[in-house]
């Protein structure tokens, strides 16, 4: 190959590797990051073809400079504009994993409102509750009592009259 064309092929390659990494921020997928990832290690093996006696360098070149430029986007980017808006500031210290009241519906009876196949939801003290059977399936309207609760999930089984 040719000097000239080994060094062209070599910035081409550099240029779209950084600028396909630096879209990936953007538009997740992964798919531009790994292009631009191949194409930037694509530059590395250039390097060596293009600049013979500099390989080793600007592949240390490239490394330290890629992970500076790692380093300096998570340091600066969290507190930029796009940065707020491309991260959750979310904090979730002060959430619950279950409904509050869940357990009072315990022996609980109400009326399925749909097929439960086996989940489903059933209307219990006025409320609309999603509940979940122990395997069986039950038709709609058919009362229904709650037999266990365990988090969020609300167990129910048939209510027959004998």
């Amino acid at each position: 190959m040719e000097p000239e064309t080994a060094r062209q092929t070599f910035a081409i390659l550099l240029v779209s590797g950084v600028m396909l990494t630096a879209v990936e921020i953007f538009v997740p997928g992964g798919v531009l990051g790994a292009v631009g990832a191949v194409a930037i290690i694509g530059a590395v093996i250039m390097g060596f073809v293009a600049f013979p006696e500099y390989g080793g360098l600007i592949a240390a070149a490239i490394a330290i400079g890629g992970a500076l430029a790692f380093a300096l986007w998570l340091k600066i980017a969290p507190n930029t504009w796009i940065g707020k808006k491309l991260t959750i500031a979310l904090d979730l210290k002060d959430s619950k994993s279950t409904k509050e009241g869940i357990e009072d519906l315990l022996h609980k009876r109400g009326t399925a409102m749909c097929n439960l196949r086996p989940a489903g939801f059933a209307r219990i003290d006025g409320h609309r509750v999603d509940v979940v059977t122990a395997g069986e399936l039950i038709e709609a309207e058919a009362t229904v009592e709650v037999i266990d609760v365990e988090s969020n999930r609300v167990v129910v089984r048939e209510v027959t009259t004998s």
